[in-house]
This record gives structure tokens, sequence and C-alpha cells, in this order.
């Protein structure tokens, strides 16, 4: 493999980039590409590439999408104000419809976007390949729910066909319905289900910052406790730690909250010793 041909010029170093490789051959990698993240179709762009370089590079990994900003777009031109309670949007049916339609359209996008490098990659949300049940999160949020269990046998089918899995954060509940999910939600219960080495959280936010807001690489979960409990770590940060905590406790072996505004952060983040976030560990 000539790795001066796939990688970027401005990308991490090839000696580190193949110690990287080798250590990840047998192992898989989620990424969540997060709703904030997407809006500049700059960032869109560079995230397509680092996705396609891996999946040249023979890497095995899942990509979640989430999808907020579009979501609220699209409610915004209906006119229809959301609610929220706990940081979720409370979801009626003619909200749901939407949200669905929105999120599946951002798959297909990322999916034909892929395509286009000659990646070949696969849409799985609730009217395709659909892979999370769930249960209703709360009867207040209506058609918000919590996944329940997630089909690993069709992401590894796909994985084996070495194609790469697109997952829209939706699931369908007992009675058939679509309901939204949580993106950091999602990516957390399918990184478990799949006892995958790394999950990675793409933000709008450098990573996680000390008091002296100073980015911190790596940092335990005890340690991340104390800053919570100390009130370093804050609002809409909670429910993302939360998510990195729990993967860590169930199996995942460590989860990066990396700045996904910055060029190639995906491939530094795994490819390089000095990584582009916060690296979380047990």
């Amino acid at each position: 493999m000539d790795l001066k041909k796939i990688l970027p010029k401005n990308g991490p170093p090839i000696n580190e980039v193949s110690k990287y490789i080798e250590k990840y051959k047998n192992d898989l990698i989620v990424i969540k590409y997060g709703g904030n993240v997407f809006i500049d179709r700059n960032i869109f762009d560079n995230f397509i590439t680092d996705i396609d370089i891996l999946s040249k590079l023979g890497i095995s990994f899942v990509v979640v999408h989430g999808g907020g900003p579009r979501i609220k777009r699209e409610l915004d031109k209906s006119n229809i104000q959301s609610k929220f309670i706990r940081g979720l949007r409370v979801t009626d049916k003619k909200i749901i419809n939407i949200v669905e339609s929105v999120l599946i359209d951002f798959n297909n996008d990322i999916v034909d976007s892929l395509k286009r490098f000659g990646t070949d990659a696969i849409s799985i949300h609730t009217k395709k390949n659909n892979i999370i049940e769930v249960t209703p999160e709360a009867k207040e949020l209506g058609f918000v729910g919590i996944p329940k269990k997630i089909n690993n046998d069709l992401i590894e089918k796909i994985l084996n066909k070495k194609q790469v899995p697109i997952i829209s954060p939706l699931g369908l509940g007992n009675d058939n319905h679509p309901y939204n999910i949580n993106g950091d939600t999602a990516a957390g219960a399918i990184a478990k289900s799949l006892k995958s080495r790394r999950l990675l959280l793409m933000t709008n936010v450098e990573g996680v910052l000390d008091k002296d807001k100073k980015l911190i690489n790596e940092i335990t979960s005890t340690e991340v406790l104390k800053m919570v409990e100390n009130n370093i770590i804050t609002e809409g940060m909670i429910p993302k730690i939360n998510t990195c905590l729990d993967a860590v406790k169930n199996g995942v072996t460590a989860v990066g909250i990396i700045d996904g505004r910055k060029q190639h952060s995906i491939l530094f983040e795994i490819f390089s010793d000095k990584g582009s976030g916060t690296l979380i560990r047990k």
C-alpha cells in the first residue's frame, strides 16, 4: 500500500500512520458525526475525504450522523416551534415525519458523496436496513426512543463486504413506528453493542477543557466525574460526557471527543501520537 498516494500532504506523519494501521487492523471504530459540525459544507467535504481515506487504508468503521441544525431549519420553514425537555426535542407525529425525512436525506447525502470518491457506503435508517429497536424515552417526549437492541449481524455483514455502514439516529418501536434518538446516545449504544475499540464523537468544540480553558489530551473516567462535580464541565457537554463514561464502562476501550472543524481531525485522532481532541479512558 502506497501511503503517500492515499494520505493528504497536511495529514499525520506516514511513520505514525503505519504504526496505527497495524494497531487497528483487527478492531472497529465508531464515528459520530455531530449535527452541529456539518452545517459548513467545507467541513462536510473534509469529513467525507477523511472517511474515504480510512476506507482505502482498510480500517473497519461505522459512521453514525446527527441532524439537529438541519431538522431545526426544516421545522422553521413549517413554522413549528420545538420544545425541549432535558435537552431532547419533544417529538409529536408531525415532527417525527419531518425528523425522519431530514435524517434520511442527510444519510443519502453522505452515502452519495462517499460513492463519488469510490467508497462503497450503505444507508441504514428506519426505511432501509433498520438496525435499532427502541423503547420510548418518556411519554412527555413523544416519539423519542432509547436503543433497546442493535442488530450487530447486519452491521457485521456490511463490514465483511468492506462496505461502510452510515447510520441515522432513528429506530423502530414495538409498534413499528419511527423514533428519533439522540445522536450521541445512538452512537454509544452501537459502540457498546459492537464492543468497538474506539468511539469518536466529532463536535464543534476542541474537546474537554480544564478550568483554565486549556485542552486536556487524555483523562480518566474518575477525573472527568470530578470535573462535572466541580462545575468545570457544564451544560451541553454533560450528556456527551455521560455517553463517553457509559461506553468505556461497557467494553469500549476509549472515547475521543474531537473537533470536527479542524482539517483531517479524524486522521490525526486515529493515526497520530498527539490525537486531535480529548481521549477518555476507564
